[in-house]
C-alpha cells in the first residue's frame, strides 16, 4: 500500500464501461451456475466413496470442477477490477509512487522524481489497448514510460503536475534522458522486471551461464537411474510373480508421478502464470488419469490373471499400490532426480512456454500406455503372462529411455533475454 505519510495522495478510479461490466457479469453468472451445481455433486460423491467406481466419479467431478473454475474465477477477478480497480498516486520528497489494483491488493511502482520527464496528456486511439483509459497522464522514465489516470483534461494535468512538484520538491523537466538515466541497476532490474512480469509467459531469465555440459546420453546419471528404476518392475514380473494388473497399476502411478513433476515444471516456467495454468493442468490431467485408471482396472486388474482385486473395494485397490511400493519409490526418485538435475540444473526450462509444458506429458504417457495395453492384451490372449509380460516391460524400458533422450535433445539457442 502507499505510504501513509505522503504529502500528496490522489485516487484515480479506473474508467468504467457499464456495458462491458454487464456483459461480463452475465457470462460470470452463466459459468458460476454449473460451478455451484457441480460442487454440490462433488460433495455428495465424496460423502460416500465406498468403492472404486464412486471414488473415480468423485475424482473426475472434482478435477473437472478444478479446471472449469478457472474461467469464473478469472471473470470474477476481472469484474472486481472493472468495478473497484483504481490507481493511487502519492508523492513525498524526491519520490513518486503509483499503486495499481484493488483496495489493499495491488502493485506499487516507485519512481525517482528527478528522473521523471515530459509529463503529458495522452489520448489513445479508440481501438487501442489503452482506449479504456481515455485521456491519461504519461511520463518518460529512463528508456521507459509510466502512466496513470483516466479521463483527465489539460487542467487536471496541470494541477497534478503542480502538486507532484510541490510534494517532491523537484521540478519535472522536459527533454531527452541523460546518459546515466539509461544505465544502472534501476532500469535493468526494476523496470525490466515489471515489464517481464506483465508480458512474459515463457521461461524466466536464465541464471549466470554455467560451464558447457555434454548432452544427456545413455550413460548419463539420469538415464541410468531411469533404467534401474524400471528394472524393479521387471524383477517383480520375472521373480516375484507380479500380475499384469499390478504392472498396469504401477505404470498408471508412474504417469501420475510424471504429472506431479510436470506441475513443478509449469511453476518454474510460468511463475505467476502458474496460479492459473497449474489448476487448469491439474483439472484436465487429473480427469484424464481418473478415467484412465478405471479403464485399466476394469480390463486388466479384474482380468483373468488378477487375484488381488475384490470387486473394486477401496481396500483391495489400496493393496495394489502397497504391493508395488518398491517400484513406485524407485520411479519417483528417478523422475525427481531428472527434474532437479536436468530441468533445473541443466536449465531445460529456457525457451519453454506454459502451453508447451502443459501438453508435454501426454505424448509420452499415451504412447507408453498404448504399448502396455497392446502387450497386456497379448498377455491375456496367450494365457502365459510371465514371459510376455517381461517382454512388454523390457519394451517399455526401451521406449522410456528413447523418450528421455529425445526430450533432452538440444532445442536450439534460447531466446535472447531483453535488457
Amino acid at each position: 500500500m502507499p505510504d501513509q505519510g505522503e504529502r500528496y495522495r490522489e485516487v484515480f478510479p479506473f474508467r468504467r464501461s457499464w456495458i462491458a461490466i454487464a456483459v461480463l457479469l452475465v457470462f460470470d453468472v452463466i459459468f458460476l451456475i454449473p460451478t455451484v451445481t457441480t460442487f454440490r455433486e462433488a460433495v455428495s460423491l465424496w460423502s460416500k466413496p465406498d468403492d472404486l467406481f464412486n471414488l473415480v466419479a468423485a475424482l473426475f467431478i472434482t478435477f473437472w470442477l478444478l479446471g472449469w473454475s478457472i474461467a469464473p474465477l478469472l471473470m470474477t477477478a476481472l469484474l472486481m477490477i472493472l468495478l473497484f480497480g483504481r490507481e493511487i498516486v502519492s508523492a513525498r520528497p524526491g519520490m513518486l509512487e503509483v499503486f495499481v489494483g484493488l483496495p489493499f491488493i495491488g502493485l506499487a511502482m516507485s519512481y525517482q522524481a528527478a528522473a521523471m520527464r515530459n509529463l503529458r496528456l495522452e489520448r489513445p486511439p479508440a481501438k487501442s489497448g489503452k482506449s479504456w483509459r481515455g485521456p491519461h497522464a504519461v511520463f518518460d522514465y529512463g528508456a521507459n514510460t509510466g502512466e496513470f489516470g483516466s479521463d483527465l483534461g489539460d487542467m487536471d494535468l496541470a494541477a497534478i503536475k503542480s502538486r507532484i512538484e510541490m510534494s517532491t520538491g523537484v521540478s519535472l523537466r522536459s527533454g531527452e534522458a541523460r546518459p546515466e538515466e539509461l544505465e544502472g541497476a534501476w532500469e535493468r532490474d526494476s523496470v525490466r522486471g515489471l515489464r517481464s512480469a506483465l508480458n512474459e509467459v515463457s521461461a524466466p531469465a536464465p541464471p549466470e551461464p554455467a560451464a558447457d555440459e555434454p548432452p544427456v546420453s545413455l550413460g548419463s546419471p539420469s538415464t541410468l537411474m531411469l533404467i534401474l528404476a524400471n528394472m524393479v518392475p521387471l524383477a517383480g514380473a520375472a521373480f516375484w510373480g507380479w500380475s499384469l494388473g499390478l504392472v498396469m497399476v504401477l505404470y498408471w502411478a508412474e504417469s501420475a508421478i510424471i504429472g506431479f513433476f510436470n506441475l513443478g515444471k509449469i511453476i518454474v516456467v510460468g511463475r505467476w502464470m502458474a496460479l492459473f495454468a497449474g489448476p487448469f493442468f491439474l483439472g484436465h490431467f487429473g480427469g484424464f488419469m481418473a478415467v484412465h485408471f478405471l479403464f485399466l482396472y476394469t480390463i486388466f486388474v479384474e482380468g483373468a490373471f488378477s487375484d488381488t482385486a475384490a470387486s473394486g473395494s477401496l481396500g483391495a485397490v489400496a493393496r495394489l499400490f502397497l504391493d508395488v511400493w518398491p517400484a513406485l519409490v524407485a520411479l519417483f526418485l528417478s523422475h525427481g532426480y531428472s527434474f532437479v538435475r536436468n530441468f533445473i540444473g541443466r536449465r531445460e526450462y529456457l525457451g519453454r512456454t506454459v502451453q508447451e509444458q502443459m501438453s508435454e506429458p501426454y505424448s509420452r504417457i499415451i504412447f507408453m500406455h498404448l504399448v502396455l495395453i497392446f502387450g497386456g492384451g497379448l498377455t491375456l490372449v496367450l494365457g502365459e503372462p510371465t514371459p510376455v509380460l517381461v517382454i512388454v516391460i523390457a519394451l517399455k524400458i526401451v521406449f522410456d529411455v528413447r523418450a528421455h533422450l529425445k526430450q533432452r535433445e538440444p532445442r536450439g539457442n534460447p531466446p535472447p533475454v531483453e535488457t
